[in-house]
This record gives C-alpha cells, structure tokens and sequence, in this order.
C-alpha cells in the first residue's frame, strides 16, 4: 500500500505490514489504541466529547445558511432530529450524528486541486465519507466490487441509513471492523486511521477532514495548510460564545 497524495497527516510513519490488517479484523479497537499512544488521552478523545456539546449544532446552523438544495434539506431534518426521538418514515437519510458530519461536508466542500480539475460537488462526495449497505447483503461482497482506494471510507450496514447496526473502514480492498456502533465514534476512528496507517486525506474530503484535524483535535494546528474556508470556519466557531 502506497501513501495517496493530497492533504492529510503531516508526519510520515511506518506503514503496517499485511499482517496488520489480520490483527486488525480480529482485534476491534487498535486504532485508537496506537492513536491514543501518538497523540494522548486527551487529544484522542476530543471528537467524542466536543462534537456533541460544542460543534454539532453550530454546524447544522452554519448550514441552514447554505444554498437550499434538496440533499441539504434532507441532511438538515435528519441532523436537528434527536437520535432517540421516531426515524423519518422513508428512512431515506442519517441519524443525526452521521448528518451533522455531512453537512460540514457542504459546508466545506471539495475544491480544485493541481492534479484534477475535475469538480464533484457536496452531494457527490459524500459516498466518498460513508456508503450504505443494506444487512440482508453480505458485507464481504462489497470490498470485491471496489477499486484499490488507499484512502478508507466507512461502509455502514444496517436496515436502513437510521438503523445502523455495524461501521467498517474499507481500504485496499480491506474490510475493517470499527469498535464503535456508532456514527460519531465511527467518524472518530476513520479519521485516525490516517494518522495510524499515513494515509492522506482523499482530495474530496481535504478540507472537512482538515478542520476536524486542526480544530476539534488540535492536531498540527501552526503547521498544517488550511486553505481559506476552512480557515474562516475555525476563526468563526473559535470566536463563537
């Protein structure tokens, strides 16, 4: 597995052997274990505790000030919906969490980079973060019918996109089972798989990946490149009461 280009964790670590990824599906949990010996208990943890309390909802009303399309009025009502309250009837989006990440997604959406001037928009990079399988399919099929991706996204399977029973991270055509069964701790774990494996960012996903990075762990914050957007985001939360 060779490091993808793009942005991403600054710092060039060993790449793991293929026999990683072995311990890897028999061992739930060693990401965040190696995460939490790089960068400590503090840092580790941040996205699990501030997410809920100190970004989700300035995300969502950061959103609501975005172009009305009809992906984004979806996301909207998924992420204001309180996962314990009844799922939207279609089920056709997210549980409140997974649509708060998505919505950051829009906020901060793909730009153009030197090595592609091909632009996908907000809604078209979100099967790049997560994808969803429905349980009665094996989830050993997907991985056979994916390109080699070396940057992971999450495969979520469950009944429906608000019914999710078990995350992956899918990589090199690797199938990996997350620790947590949740969206927020699933979105944890992606992020620091590319710390844990020296994986960049995917170019879609650079700058939502980037302010979680800079901002919500503190990671690299006077060394790491953010362009404009991102940028503006963190000054306006940072200053937000």
């Amino acid at each position: 597995m060779q490091t993808a280009g793009g942005g991403g964790p600054r710092q060039e670590r060993m790449l793991p052997q293929p026999d990683v990824f072995s311990r890897l599906l028999d061992t739930k949990g060693l990401i965040s274990q190696d995460f939490n010996l790089l960068f400590g208990p503090e840092t580790a943890t941040r996205l699990l505790k501030n997410w809920p309390t100190s970004y989700k909802e300035k995300v969502i009303s950061a959103a609501e000030n975005l172009t009305t399309t009809p992906v984004l009025q979806s996301l909207l009502k998924s992420a204001w919906n309180p996962r314990d309250n009844e799922p939207s009837q279609d089920h056709s989006e997210w549980d409140s969490d997974m649509a708060s990440f998505l919505l950051l997604l829009h906020i901060l959406p793909p730009q153009p980079t030197k090595k592609t001037m091909l632009k996908i928009s907000a809604a078209q990079a979100m099967d790049h973060l997560v994808v969803f399988h429905k349980s009665c399919q094996s989830v050993e099929e997907h991985p056979k019918n994916q390109e080699g991706n070396h940057q992971p996204y999450l495969l979520a399977s469950g009944t429906s996109k608000q019914a999710i029973s078990n995350y992956y991270f899918l990589m090199d055509k690797k199938l990996i089972p997350c620790q947590g069964t949740t969206s927020l701790a699933a979105i944890d774990e992606l992020l620091k798989t590319h710390f844990i494996f020296s994986v960049s960012y995917k170019d879609a996903l650079s700058s939502m990946y980037t302010f979680l990075q800079t901002t919500v762990y503190g990671i690299d914050v006077d060394t790491t490149k953010e362009n404009p957007k991102v940028k503006e985001l963190r000054a306006k939360f940072m200053n937000k009461s």
